[in-house]
Order: structure tokens, then sequence, then C-alpha cells
């Protein structure tokens, strides 16, 4: 989420340009040179006249649109499954798992989506354990738990109180953003663009909202800015902190603490919100060169739907078992997008990723949006490097943000467009491995649709996407020399960015992360040939 939006109306700078067409710069700017990844050169310069092998990339998500015109051939099918059925042909456990499976559903095809944080699930069962005890008189296990109940219950109650204050003052924003969007729809007979706006600037009926269109503009807001913040603060009170729902108890009803039971979800790949899953999955695997949409990096991919991220945080028993059916089911790489500060059961997550990683199976992870560095933060899950661990997976690559963007831009001391790395983006020069383009990035949405997306979320697709494409064309090298040729093949952008938590400071990539740089295509693709 975009910071400052209540700054902006407070000088009035309100408005919707959620009309205005995409400017032809930002579609497919990551596959190309500069600061993109310089894809499609490789292609090319590199393999023109190469063959190359199918891939299959799981995306664990929150479903992927498997129907969507830019996906086609691209979707993963089990070959050992008959469809619809209502039989485990393959016996791997799953019925008529053709795509992949949903761990958030149940066998009747109901599905949950809207869901608490887990902090907001520990504050639940520890206030019911804890709430009105005095310590004295608690055993030793729960004197232990106890300061764990301090932090959550204070991180529930402060969330929801400024959830409360945010969602109250954008009360009036969004009611002004309403009626200048309806005033301006009529006058210009629907949709309408900055051009037009600047034409209407003085004009006596529609000026004034034509002009804090504009000003919102020039601080790189829409419209579905307003919405999306408005939206936040609604599901934080209504779900994300609210302790009192169960989505979970109420339309799954298994155990969330045993791995061991399987027997639940069904195969509803896509879900009721796939726009996440579906973007990732377009970086991942669009189709390359048929003049619609986005280019995936990958063009001879498959897609395997693992749907296993809600809105709010995932279980930690539903990401294990969905990377145990990743790894089962022939999937060669693994994208993350997605992440939590809490995970109470990681001792059965561990052990998946090392499952993965005796199989050879390369996973990718988004490194979070909120501006951290992951070194000190000491709580982002999952992670490439658990308490006792004496060194990180080495079948994991961590990837933050980078952008579209030589130098940042400030108006005053508020930044309104982030330099390289994106302002958004954690970082940390031992945890985050490389930076990737996750600023601006158009690709495909459910219903054959397409929108741009900000977040680390799009960055790690951008690397499974690499390591799909160098799996595909050489075969033959490894999965650990496959991570190692994206790490070491980054660009070294040369010039310095905005740190991510303190604008005013400037810093290198080698500040950012291990390789000090952003993913580069076609430098990967090269080393590769020479592998």
């Amino acid at each position: 989420m975009k910071n400052g939006i209540t700054l902006i109306f407070t000088f009035l700078l309100v408005g919707n340009l959620n009309a205005q067409k995409i400017d032809k710069k930002i579609p497919n700017w990551y596959n190309g040179n500069k600061y993109g990844m310089v894809t499609d050169k490789a292609y090319a310069k590199l393999l023109a006249d190469k063959k190359s092998r199918t891939v299959v990339v799981a995306v664990i998500d929150s479903g992927v649109d498997i129907e969507h015109e830019d996906l086609k051939g691209h979707i993963w099918i089990n070959k050992g499954e008959i469809a619809d059925n209502g039989i485990d042909d393959d016996g791997n456990g799953y019925i008529d798992d053709i795509n992949g499976w949903n761990f958030l559903g149940n066998a009747k095809g109901e599905n949950i989506n809207d869901v608490r944080l887990e902090v907001a699930r520990i504050y639940h069962d520890l206030d019911l354990k804890l709430k009105g005890r005095e310590y004295s008189d608690l055993s030793a296990e729960e004197k232990e738990q106890y300061a764990l109940y301090k932090e959550v219950k204070e991180e529930v109650e402060k969330n929801r109180d400024e959830s409360e204050k945010g969602f109250t003052s954008l009360k009036e924003m969004t009611s002004v953003l309403k009626g200048s969007d309806l005033k301006l729809r009529k006058h210009f007979g629907g949709d309408y663009t900055i051009k037009q706006l600047k034409k209407v600037k003085k004009h006596p009926k529609v000026g004034m909202e034509a002009t804090q269109m504009i000003a919102l503009y020039k601080f790189g807001y829409t419209y579905s800015d307003i919405e999306a913040e408005n939206k936040y603060y609604r599901d934080n009170l209504d779900f994300n902190y609210n302790p009192e729902i169960d989505a979970r108890a109420d339309v799954i009803g298994d155990d969330p603490t045993d791995f061991s039971d399987r027997n639940y979800g069904n195969n509803d790949v896509e879900g009721p919100d796939a726009g996440h899953g579906t973007h990732c999955a377009g970086i991942i695997g669009a189709l390359r060169n048929n003049g619609i949409g986005n280019d995936g990096v990958a063009e001879n991919v498959q897609i395997m739907s693992l749907r296993a991220v809600p809105n709010g945080d995932e279980w930690d028993k539903d990401i294990a078992l969905a990377v145990r059916y990743a790894v089962d089911n022939g999937a060669q790489v693994i994208n993350m997008s997605f992440g939590k500060s809490y995970s109470p059961y990681k001792k059965g997550v561990m052990e998946a990723f090392e499952y993965a990683e005796e199989k050879g199976v390369l996973v990718v992870h988004a490194a979070g949006n909120e501006g951290m560095d992951n070194d000190d933060l000491g709580h982002n899950f999952p992670t490439p490097k658990y308490e006792g661990m004496s060194d990180k997976f080495n079948n994991w690559i961590e990837v933050g943000a980078s952008t579209r963007h030589k130098k940042a831009k400030f108006y005053k001391d508020y930044l309104f467009r982030p330099g390289l790395a994106a302002d958004f983006s954690n970082y940390g020069n031992e945890i985050v491995d490389v930076f990737a383009p996750g600023y601006d990035i158009y690709s495909t949405v459910p219903n054959n649709e397409y929108d741009i997306y900000d977040g680390t979320s799009m960055a790690g697709p951008m690397v499974a996407g690499l390591a799909a494409l160098i799996m595909s064309y050489y075969p033959e090298i490894s999965m650990i020399d496959v991570r190692e040729i994206i790490v070491t093949t980054v660009l070294d952008p040369g010039r310095t960015t905005p740190l991510p938590s303190d604008h005013k400071k400037e810093v290198t990539f080698d500040e950012l992360c291990v390789s000090g740089g952003i993913v580069n295509v076609y430098n990967a693709i090269a080393l590769a040939e020479k592998w």
C-alpha cells in the first residue's frame, strides 16, 4: 500500500485517474533493456536457434484463472488423473486434481478467502487461556507464553485502533472522489484522460475537479489507490485483525495443526479471488509475442496452481502441504509471493522446504513489502534461514523489488516516485539475494483482463520465470547451479537509490542484497551457455 494518501487529501489533491489509458512504456518494460531484465534481447540473440523442454512452475498463491486467454497451453495438466470422476486415479491423495489443488476449500466446493492474520489467531487462542489470570498463578509453560500474549494483544489492538481512525478519515475523501469522478464522467461522456483534464482546468463547471485529478496524478495516485486503502482498513477491522472470526473452522473443519491430515480442500484452483495469483502466473508464463497483454519471462512453461494464500495470513499447514504437493507432482520451481510475521508451526514448514531441497526443486520467495531490513526484522515467514539453521537453504532465492525509474522524485520531503529500489521493498544484504522488477508490472488478471500491480510479489515470479527459462534450455544444469547463475549475473546499476526505510539516505545495491544488483536474463543465459 502506498503511503501519504491522507496527507494528499489535506492539500485537496484528490481525484480519479483510474480511467486513464495504460502508459505505453509500462507493458513489458521488465523484459526490456535499461533497468528491465533484458529478456527480449536474450531470446533474440542467445536462444533463437535453440530447442527447449517444458518446465513446471508451481504458483502457491490465491489461485490462478486457468482459462485466461494469455495463459492458454501454459497450465499444468495432471496426466495421471481423469477429470471429474471422483476418484484419486494417480493415488497421490488428491481427488480430481487436474491442474493443482485448492487447500482453502472443502469437498462440497465451498471456499474461504477473508481470514484472520496469524497474529489475531494467536491472540484469540492465548486470550482464552490467559486473560484475567494472575501471572503468579500461571504454570511454567503459560509463563513462557505470556510475553507472546502481551505482544500479540498490543499489535492487534493497535492495528484495530489505527484502522478505525483510517477508515473514518477516508469517508469524506471517498465521498469527494466519487462525486468528482461522476461529475467528470458525465461531462466527458465516460472515461477521460489526463490530456482531456488539462483542457478543462478553467471550465466553470468541472475545472476544480479536473485540477484535483491532475494534482493527484502528480503524486502518483489513482482512485483505485484510495479504494484499495479503504478496503485495507475495512478488511483489517472485519477480518485480518478480528480475533473472533474463524472461517477455516466454519468451512473446512480440519485441524490446522495436524500436518498429516490431507483430507481437505478441492480442485477449484482459481477460487473466489485469483487476481494476485493470476498476475504472478502471467509474469512467469504469459504467451510471448501473441500481440495481447504481456509477455511472460519463460516461453515453455506450465503453471501448477496451488491455492493456499487467502485474503489474510496463510496457514503453515497449507504451505507445507502445497510445497510437498509441488515436489511430488513434478514442479521444478516453486514461486511463493506471500509472507507473514508469525509462524507457530514452522517446524512442519521447514521440513517441507528441506524435502524440496533434497529433491532438487528451486524455491523463489518475495522478500515482503514493509520497506524494512529483513536482516533485522527477525520475523518474516517463510524465510530462507530459520532459527537454529547454520546456513540458508541452498535451493532458495529471496527477491526484493526494483523499478524502471533511474532517480527518485520528491515533492518537498514527500517521496512520490521511488528510485531504482521500490520504496516498499524489504531488503537485507544477508537474507535478500537479488532485486528484480516489481513496480508498474502489467500482467494477467482473471476474466481475460490485465492490470498493473506493485510489490515484491511481482519481483518473485520474474526470478521464478528466469529459473524456468534456464532449466528449459539447459536441462543438464542442476538446481543449485541455476541459483548460482541467477545470483552471480545480476546487473549492478552503478548508482545509488533511496533506502526503502529511510528515503533521505542513499545506498548502493550491495547494501540492499547479497548479489548487489538486479536480475538480468541476458547475462544469466550467456553464463548458462558457458556452464
